[in-house]
């Protein structure tokens, strides 16, 4: 086994040529896929399967008293009715699938209180809405702003920073911008619904769910089921959109599981879409205040990014509200902190850009708003405040070619020509902003197998979400061993498979990638010793081993054996001593209605710097489909929850608004590409979330920019326009 931590910065030598890794390989799934042969959760027709439905808590807090399944089980069809079991899990948080001892207690509106189970999908979910279930209603927290808010929560993972005396700071500033933003609740509302198919067989339990960390799935649900891990399986080899969303083991994958052993049948089970918004957790309601001082010459002396998440009682996470803007710009005096208020709703968690999606709408909409107070160009602050090295940490970084990225993105958008002007009733502006996601490097596992026909399978425990994750290990493999794309079999989405990272966090690819890297190295040793030579001094290409001016035919080297490898990566003393990030910069133009308030986003532009492109198609589709949530977020997106009872208003996708063709416009990705050698061995930094960072902001600035409106409470909606239009 090649294991290896980033203790040095590295490049391995299979990677040199580029002839395979980085093209726009379509995705090798995608015939599958479009066909329906690619199976999913939900599918497929195992013999005596039954179907599983969620009753869910009637009020948004108290106590259930008493639950009356008699018109239920009366239902033809209907198999069994559970509730009580102690291994139910009552807080309904998609992130943390656990059991309480306190098993009455009301967390949320739509909490699982019981579970249905019928021959038939239409009999089981009729049958739930027979169940009465009796509660002693509580005083319900509902409303996130009227909540007492505790400073410095011992949740969440971004502990607060303060770097010297930012209040000084502020007061000796020449210029100071002091503004307040909000954000509503988001939903991770992926196209394929939360589904699980579960089975149990001697005592073991096989679960086909649609997840998107596999292994952690595995303990969650041995865990939450009392099972040692390896009485569990999970499998997931094809996943219709995560978001974050499907991180976690939901209610219903347990809830199914207890369903299954009782009535001695495998059960199916998938959420509808309006139970998904209780049942899932979502992106917690922001407020935040950022406060910039600086110098008349724009130069930013103090920073602070100060904000307001909400949380339920039985969840751990707190949404990293300003994870994004800790090493984006410079200035000494430096304030970053996130404080909770408590909540009797739904829990909150990871969504798509958890911190950076929301947070650079503040910190970026108000680097815009200093910019106009100082006359300044948007781009040019931003260049003024280029930290040299981690503002927040003292660290090098790894790479960054944020200058780079503002400069490209200013010469192919047109920035320096663009103006403001109006044609007809349409008023048209300009807006910009920066992108920043952080970058980790996480324990994973890879085994790839050289098989003596020369063919290659490589096989761990990743899951494909619709990011190319079959196509990217696919190419990693084939130009470390010099094959064609079409010699390389990829076997994910089980997790009986080596340990890999799973897709989250934008650290799968690199993550997966880098141990496919290091396992094809210990098969490049072998085959050097076999040709009597270094490794670094092979070369495959068209099933032929080169070195020392000798041409072998891997399959003669291979003499019908295989070479079986597993390479092993993580994090190390490289990945402690640099500061790592994806960087980019957005440029947007966008058309407000001058009676109206209607607004059209034109065209959207963005450069980034993701280290090595891994599949220039891939990349560009995940960037694409970040901005295009940034979109959503700054012109639609919003869920509503009715204050008097803790309901979602707008559930689904009805009243939810999501951006659909019509809103997009034509986006233009390109990247500033830097192999980053200190990231990990593949050389790859996070893609996936991003696009969405600064995406909403720069749609923001660009409607100011049009109409002269600076809507701070998010999302610009015609309302919110309407009032401040200038005079036909």
């Amino acid at each position: 086994m090649n294991d290896m931590t980033m203790d040095r910065a590295y490049r391995p030598a299979g990677l040199a040529r580029g002839e395979v890794l980085g093209a726009p390989v379509p995705r090798i799934d995608g015939p599958a896929k479009v066909s329906g042969t690619a199976t999913y959760a939900y599918e497929g027709a195992e013999p005596g399967i039954a179907y599983a439905a969620i009753v869910g808590a009637p009020v948004g807090s108290g106590r259930v008293t008493a639950i009356d399944a008699a018109a239920a089980e009366a239902l033809p069809g209907v198999l069994a009715v559970i509730h009580g079991d102690p291994r139910m899990v009552t807080g309904g948080s998609n992130s943390q699938a656990q059991a309480h001892s306190d098993t009455d207690r009301i967390f949320h509106y739509g909490q699982p209180v019981a579970i249905v189970v019928a021959v038939d999908q239409a009999v089981a979910r009729e049958a739930a809405t027979l169940v009465v279930v009796s509660t002693e209603t509580g005083d319900g927290r509902f409303d996130p702003t009227a909540q007492p808010v505790q400073r410095d929560p011992d949740i969440g993972f971004l502990k607060p920073v303060e770097i010297g005396d930012v209040d000084a700071a502020l007061a000796a500033a020449p210029v100071v911008l002091d503004r307040s933003y909000t954000t509503p609740v988001h939903f991770p509302a992926a196209l394929e619904p939360h589904a699980s198919t579960v089975a149990w067989a001697d005592g073991k339990l096989l679960v086909r769910t649609s997840n998107q960390v596999i292994g952690g799935a595995r303990r969650t649900i041995a865990r939450a089921l009392g099972l040692a891990a390896e009485d569990v399986r999970v499998l997931a080899p094809f996943v219709g959109g995560g978001f974050g969303g499907k991180t976690g083991v939901g209610p219903e994958v347990i809830l199914a599981a207890i369903a299954a052993e009782r009535v001695g049948r495998p059960v199916k089970i998938a959420l509808p879409r309006a139970q998904t918004a209780y049942l899932v957790h979502h992106r917690s309601a922001t407020t935040q205040r950022v406060r910039i001082g600086a110098t008349a010459d724009g130069r930013i002396t103090a920073f602070a990014h100060e904000g307001v998440a909400a949380q339920n009682d039985d969840a751990s996470f707190l949404e990293p509200i300003p994870f994004g803007s800790l090493p984006l710009y410079a200035g000494e005096a430096r304030r970053f902190r996130t404080d909770l208020v408590r909540v009797d709703l739904p829990a909150t968690g990871a969504v798509r850009a958890p911190g950076e999606a929301i947070g650079t709408f503040a910190v970026e909409c108000a680097m815009d708003e200093l910019a106009e107070t100082l006359g300044l160009d948007p781009v040019e602050l931003r260049r003024r405040n280029e930290p040299e090295v981690d503002p927040v940490s003292g660290k090098r970084f790894s790479t960054r070619r944020m200058l780079d990225c503002y400069d490209e993105g200013a010469r192919a958008f047109g920035w320096a020509e663009r103006r403001k002007r109006r044609e007809g009733d349409w008023l048209i502006g300009h807006g910009m902003a920066a992108a920043l996601r952080g970058n980790f490097t996480v324990k994973a596992e890879a085994r790839v197998t050289l098989a003596g026909d020369g063919r290659a399978i490589v096989a761990c425990d990743m899951t494909d979400i619709g990011t190319g994750t079959y196509t990217i290990l696919a190419q990693t493999v084939a130009e470390m061993l010099g094959l064609p794309i079409a010699a390389v079999e990829v076997q994910i989405g089980d997790s009986d498979l080596p340990a890999s990272a799973g897709s989250g966090g934008s650290f799968g690819a690199g993550s997966a990638c880098s141990a496919a890297v290091l396992a094809c190295e210990d098969i490049l040793a072998t085959l050097a010793l076999r040709m009597n030579a270094a490794p670094e001094d092979l070369l495959l290409h068209d099933g032929v081993v080169t070195a020392g001016g000798r041409n072998v035919a891997l399959v003669d080297l291979l003499d019908g054996a295989a070479i079986v490898a597993t390479g092993k990566t993580g994090p190390g003393a490289e990945t402690q001593a640099t500061s790592q990030a994806s960087h980019g910069a957005h440029f947007v133009e966008v058309a407000v209605h001058a009676v109206t308030g209607e607004v059209r986003v034109r065209r959207m532009l963005g450069v980034f710097d993701v280290g090595r492109v891994l599949n220039a198609k891939t990349a560009a589709n995940q960037l694409i489909g970040g901005m295009v949530w940034g979109l959503s977020y700054a012109l639609g997106e919003a869920a509503v929850v009715d204050l008097r009872n803790g309901h979602f208003v707008n559930p689904d996708f009805a009243e939810y608004h999501v951006a659909v063709n019509a809103d997009v416009p034509r986006i233009d990705v390109r990247f500033i590409e830097e192999i980053d050698d200190s990231a990990n061995p593949v050389g790859a930094k996070g893609v996936g979330e991003l696009g969405i960072s600064g995406a909403g902001a720069a749609v923001a600035n660009a409607i100011h920019d049009a109409c002269g409106v600076r809507v701070r409470d998010f999302p610009v909606t015609l309302d919110k326009l309407l009032a401040g239009l200038p005079d036909v």
